[in-house]
């Protein structure tokens, strides 16, 4: 039993890393929304878990190390940030700014919309951290009662729909500053929409690293203060 248990979790972790890879590379082949490894690979995923009844248990066995490697991920992008280390203290007040309310509104608007459509209070309190990259998220989603592995989905759920629809929001309001648009993408679309950012330019990128971190931390921060204030 053992052995069968083992090779399943192993198996899925192997599967979720051949569905990654396998979706980056149709990715780079054609350019389409519905190939992005952030999309097509958990689809694929889960078509796979559901049509095989694979308990969760079994498929996180393994593939929980993949959650463990966010953290130094999301440290990673700390270098560009020092690199650039300059043009962030020249632009220290606009940024800290921009971050503050970044997070006010991507949490409180959440939550006014959750409790309009009358949600339960388990997924209001798990929507309201999805704004921010996920390391940060389930940290900041456990001081305010929410439940990790709902939030850690929608944080994906997210990343993804600002990272599809993040450069047309940013043409529709006509934000041409390259700053600007690495800011909004950061504080949008955290890990998904810097890797966008970086796209776009290496400004922009080292930007939105910035501001993804900062706010991180700063709702990380407050998220106990808001668990109070908010329910």
């Amino acid at each position: 039993m053992f052995w069968s248990n083992y090779g399943l979790s192993m198996s899925c972790l192997l599967m979720t890393i051949l569905f990654y890879y396998l979706s980056k590379y149709l990715y780079k082949k054609k350019k389409n929304i519905l190939l992005m490894p952030l999309l097509l690979a958990p689809v694929l995923l889960v078509f796979i878990v559901v049509y095989f009844q694979i308990p969760y248990q079994s498929y996180i066995a393994d593939s929980h190390w993949l959650l463990w490697m966010l953290g130094p991920a999301t440290v990673a992008f700390a270098i560009p940030v020092y690199d650039n280390r300059h043009m962030i203290r020249r632009h220290w007040l606009s940024i800290s700014v921009g971050v503050s309310v970044s997070v006010i509104i991507a949490i409180g608007s959440t939550v006014l919309l959750a409790k309009l459509f009358h949600l339960p209070e388990i997924l209001q309190r798990s929507l309201a951290m999805r704004s921010i990259t996920t390391p940060f998220a389930v940290e900041a989603t456990k001081s305010v009662g929410g439940e990790a592995d709902l939030t850690a989905l929608f944080v994906v759920m997210t990343g993804v729909i600002g990272m599809v629809i993040g450069e047309v929001v940013l043409t529709i309001l006509s934000i041409r500053s390259r700053l600007g648009k690495g800011a909004s993408l950061g504080a949008s679309a955290h890990a998904a929409g810097t890797a966008k950012a970086y796209q776009l330019g290496d400004s922009e990128g080292v930007v939105s690293s910035a501001v993804m971190m900062i706010a991180g931390m700063v709702t990380v921060l407050v998220a106990p203060f808001l668990g109070h204030l908010l329910w």
